[in-house]
């Protein structure tokens, strides 16, 4: 522990942003680095607890107060090396992870927790700056086996970079025109300039791994074709089958699943051409985004960036606390009102708001929507949304984004062909080596978990190519997860 007194003499300070009038102008990364004496000083705030919880809040168990000490005491290298030990690509997760760890901190019980997820990002950037990070293919020789990993997302990243590592030969199948999946098109170049993904794709290019893009298993290529030319096959196509919301007017023109306006405007800022007839802008119209997670929070991001003329963000649960209430106690993860950098551009927020009805135009468009407010009751032992009487509004509306969540994976293709077994739940069945129903089959991520977070996606890749390692070997050189 570099300074004892560290977490009683620093307060937490919020990295920098670049200032809202600049940043709605342009697609590139809101967050600034931190100066290099400020994220010091950050890093020293880890107590080393005798006890610590942030790998426990951690899905991959880094070992968090390690490196916060080695940044102290400005042992960078040995810092990363430590990182990587636990998490493939912290540069995604210092950018997307909503920091579980943070939550767990011992900090958090009566202070602000550290900065974890920033100490991260910033080893990992330091380290491509540096040089230190090269590609390094296996120093083991090829074990013979090939394995096909089916998605190119963060788990089906995480599950090739190690299988890659432990001698396999690895080739990734996605079935979208670029490698990345979720990382691609899901998330605003805002929060993920992909440049940043690239550089992680020529790291495992160089090391060996094979991409393959616009190759959709089960439908434009055979499943069957993967049993028969590879030794294990892991599915990763990740929990695409968005929630609807089946309500009149769901069929009137301007009513859109978030995803499709995201991965639209993704496509956009890689320079591809969007025809206007297909082309879903929020430029001068009026916004409402259905669902106030993190999903609905890139939405509004992305719309004040077209130059929407108003958005609202509706969110159906009451509005968070301010502070963790009693039944919400450390280590669980604070459920609590946050305010993200999308948020602080502008827009309304609504809570405990529930849309009965689209209003539509002569022509077939949506002008409108219809909503009131609802508290929640239980009811045998369920949680339901009681409509308040007289509490209904019209709101305009010519852009309607559906950021609902998904409710698992997609049907047919590669799940259909294969026959694999399917949970009640609408995702895929594994053992608990991560196995299908299928033999040789295995699976990670959402497409098993359902919708979840980016870190526990790498986490799972992680563990599924231990058991798949395991499978082809007999014992796998794969590290077991660290909690």
């Amino acid at each position: 522990m570099g300074k004892p007194t560290g977490f009683i003499e620093i307060a937490r300070k919020k990295q920098p942003v670049r200032p809202v009038e600049e940043r709605v102008k342009d697609w590139n990364e809101v967050y600034l680095p931190y100066g290099k004496e400020v994220l010091r000083h950050q890093a020293a705030r880890c107590m080393d607890c005798g006890i610590p919880f942030c790998h426990q809040g951690c899905p991959l168990g880094n070992l968090v107060p390690d490196w916060n000490d080695l940044v102290y005491r400005d042992r960078w290298q040995a810092a990363i090396e430590r990182l990587l030990a636990t998490n493939n690509f912290p540069e995604f997760t210092g950018r997307l992870c909503p920091a579980p760890c943070e939550g767990a901190c011992v900090l958090g019980i009566n202070d602000d927790p550290v900065t974890i997820k920033a100490v991260e990002n910033a080893i990992i950037e330091r380290a491509f700056e540096e040089g230190w990070i090269v590609p390094d293919p296996p120093s083991r020789r090829r074990t013979g086996k090939r394995v096909a990993v089916v998605g190119s997302g963060p788990a089906g990243l995480a599950a090739a970079d190690q299988l890659n590592h432990a001698g396999h030969q690895v080739t990734v199948f996605e079935r979208s025109d670029r490698i990345g999946g979720l990382l691609r098109y899901g998330i605003p170049e805002f929060k993920l300039e992909k440049r940043i993904l690239e550089r992680r794709l020529d790291v495992m290019r160089a090391e060996g791994v094979v991409f393959k893009a616009n190759a959709n298993i089960g439908v434009t290529l055979p499943a069957r074709s993967l049993i028969r030319d590879f030794d294990a096959v892991v599915l990763a196509g990740g929990a695409g089958q968005p929630r609807d919301l089946p309500i009149p007017g769901r069929d009137l023109a301007g009513i859109h699943f978030a995803m499709d306006y995201l991965t639209q405007q993704n496509r956009a800022c890689e320079g591809d051409a969007v025809a206007e007839e297909g082309r879903i802008s929020a430029a001068g119209k009026h916004v409402i985004i259905i669902g106030g997670g993190d999903t609905g929070a890139d939405c509004l991001g992305t719309a004040h960036r077209q130059g929407a003329a108003s958005v609202r963000q509706f969110e159906l649960l009451p509005r968070p606390p301010e502070v963790r209430g009693d039944a919400n106690p450390w280590p669980l993860w604070p459920q609590v009102f946050r305010v993200s950098t999308a948020h602080e551009e502008g827009g309304e927020r609504h809570y405990s708001i529930s849309t009965q009805r689209f209003v539509g135009a002569p022509d077939g468009r949506v002008i409108a929507l219809k909503a009131g407010t609802v508290e929640p009751v239980t009811e045998n032992g369920r949680l339901q949304f009681k409509p308040v009487a007289g509490s209904d509004v019209d709101y305009p509306a010519d852009l309607v984004l559906l950021a609902m969540g998904f409710v698992g994976a997609e049907p047919g293709g590669v799940l259909g062909e294969l026959g694999v077994k399917m949970t009640e739940r609408g995702t895929v069945s594994r053992d608990a080596n991560w196995m299908t129903s299928v033999p040789g089959v295995f699976t990670a991520g959402d497409m098993q978990r359902g919708q979840s977070l980016i870190v526990w996606a790498i986490a799972e890749g992680r563990s599924c190519a231990r058991g798949v390692d395991h499978y082809l070997m007999g014992r796998s050189s794969l590290p077991a997860p660290v909690q």
